[in-house]
């Protein structure tokens, strides 16, 4: 790993002295504008089909900030009462229940033997740690550094305060769906596991005695999965990716973005043709790098400009009830604004997270549910806080006005536009010198990191609709490196109102198995809780 994140840096370097000295002509093709042009007729059909409103609201984001506060409620809470056990289970405090042997009373419960629960204890193929780091490294990623851009930008400082409330919320219902993963996951006669909402869609539902709805909501889950795996999973990370590679080599090209893209498709189509447990394997160093080293950069500036803090907190507070910001226009509007960076940079609600999730070692599907409910904690809560921090004490020098107009998320800093990732990277560079090299680097990692997480959920869905032969899985790898050009490419609008779209769409049958299934969940959480008392 070490190596190979270097090396993308040195495999740009003969695309850049190329595209410089064939600037005209790259000018004069436009591949970038073509490609662009060619996709936002997509973009704008799957926005409107999937944005529809109610009362001026999107019925999505109305669908998954009730589910969030539903199972808060309905499980008392998880987020809070269980967030020490989580934390446990990760560092492995509970691994033993899996292993030795446990009295006839825990063993016995759900009709399970001790014995049998020896043997199923080599099911799954990575650790809690390793399915933790695979699921952050889908959900920590440019969402973080340009999705809370674009919210601060469209909805002022106080989209921010929605975004924390969200992902706290958040906590919740990623408890349920990580749970059902690893409860109705597939396990194959080599040992591999297939899970995800598809299965507990059409294994749970049949339970329940709704064989065809849950045929039908899991196929439907698997398309738009797909969707989302080449939408906000990989052309939104190659965007912004290659934003801020083309600011710092200060490339203008018209064909700069595609060149760009070539080179990430490459890299990630290298990285993608291991399984989980590789991925895994890299997720499980690349991402606590990652996260640290961002972090520090963001404590480093907000310890720089401390007295600023209570301030911008202040700020995010007042704001969240009295908007300023012209892009939104109301407290309605930048709420809604909040909500929808937040949910696309946690994903809490679409499910994806609970297919990596589903390859645990594990005898206790409840365990793995409280793992992942750290994950919009340390996504939300923590990382896109402290990006917001860092970009509202940058514009307590009156850089930029909050609020843009025409919903593009473009502010004008300097004479000269940003959007996303650009206005964190300005925000850096006047804190930390050389910030832009720093940051490219961080956003390289957070979306070569995301894409192969998120290549995993899309080849997993791709199985279950096309089967899990050879052949169909490159298929699927191929088309995934076409979209990683795609999102180069084109722009920031179209690519991130299409990743939004995808993303959005896997919540409505992701919300019709945990509605239907979190009985289930109930009863493998009491199950996973006694093992525990038991044990000590």
């Amino acid at each position: 790993m070490k190596k190979l994140l270097p090396s993308l840096f040195s495999l740009l370097i003969p695309f850049i002295s190329f595209a410089q000295e064939t600037e005209t002509a790259a000018e004069e093709v436009g591949f970038d504008q073509k490609i662009d042009q060619a996709f936002q007729p997509v973009s704008d059909f799957f926005t409107q089909v999937v944005f529809f409103e109610i009362g001026g609201i999107p019925f999505v984001l109305i669908l998954l900030v009730a589910s969030a506060a539903f199972f808060t409620l309905v499980f008392g809470f998880p987020n809070i009462r269980f967030f020490g056990k989580a934390i446990n289970t990760v560092r492995g405090k509970y691994d033993e229940i899996d292993h030795h042997e446990l009295g006839d009373a825990a063993a016995a419960v759900d009709g399970d033997i001790r014995d049998t629960i020896r043997d199923e204890s080599k099911e799954g193929e990575v650790s809690h740690f390793q399915a933790l780091a695979t699921a952050v490294s889908g959900t920590v990623g440019n969402g973080n550094i340009a999705g809370v851009a674009l919210a601060i930008a469209l909805g002022g400082p106080g989209a921010t305060f929605w975004m924390i409330v969200c992902g706290l919320l958040g906590m919740s219902t990623k408890f349920v769906e990580c749970t059902l993963g690893v409860q109705y996951r597939d396990v194959d006669e080599n040992g591999t596991v297939y899970g995800g909402p598809m299965y507990y869609l059409s294994k749970g539902l049949k339970e329940r005695g709704f064989k065809v709805l849950g045929k039908i909501t899991a196929v439907l889950f698997a398309i738009f999965c797909i969707g989302g795996s080449f939408g906000g999973g990989n052309a939104a990370q190659s965007n912004q990716a290659t934003i801020v590679i083309k600011e710092l080599f200060n490339w203008e090209s018209t064909g700069a973005g595609t060149l760009v893209g070539v080179v990430l498709a490459i890299l990630v189509g290298v990285i993608i043709i291991g399984g989980i447990k590789r991925i895994a394997s890299v997720t499980e160093k690349i991402v606590p790098f990652m996260a640290v080293l961002y972090v520090l950069c963001c404590l480093y500036i907000i310890g720089s400009n401390f007295s600023f803090v209570d301030d911008a907190f202040a700020l995010i507070f007042t704001e969240a009830f009295n908007p300023k910001a012209i892009g939104v226009g109301s407290v309605i509007g930048v709420l809604l604004v909040g909500f929808q960076r937040a949910a696309f940079s946690n994903e809490a609600g679409a499910g994806s997270a609970s297919i990596a999730h589903s390859a645990v070692r594990t005898n206790y599907s409840a365990s793995e549910g409280l793992v992942a409910l750290l994950e919009p904690f340390i996504d939300t809560v923590v990382i896109c806080t402290m990006t917001a921090l860092v970009i509202i004490i940058f514009n307590f020098g009156g850089f930029f006005e909050y609020g843009d107009a025409t919903g593009a998320g473009v502010v004008i800093i300097d004479g000269m536009e940003y959007e996303g990732a650009g206005i964190t990277s300005k925000a850096f560079a006047e804190y930390i010198p050389y910030s832009k090299i720093f940051l490219t680097v961080a956003v390289v990692l957070f979306a070569v990191s995301t894409m192969i997480s998120w290549s995993y959920y899309g080849l997993q869905s791709w199985k279950y609709l096309f089967g899990r032969g050879k052949k169909m899985d490159l298929i699927y790898k191929v088309l995934f490196c076409v979209f990683v050009v795609i999102g180069a490419a084109a722009s920031m609008d179209s690519i991130w109102a299409f990743s939004d779209a995808m993303i959005f769409a896997m919540v409505f049958p992701n919300m019709i198995g945990l509605y239907f299934l979190f009985p289930v969940v109930k009863k493998q959480l009491r199950r996973y809780l006694d093992a525990i008392k038991m044990a000590r």
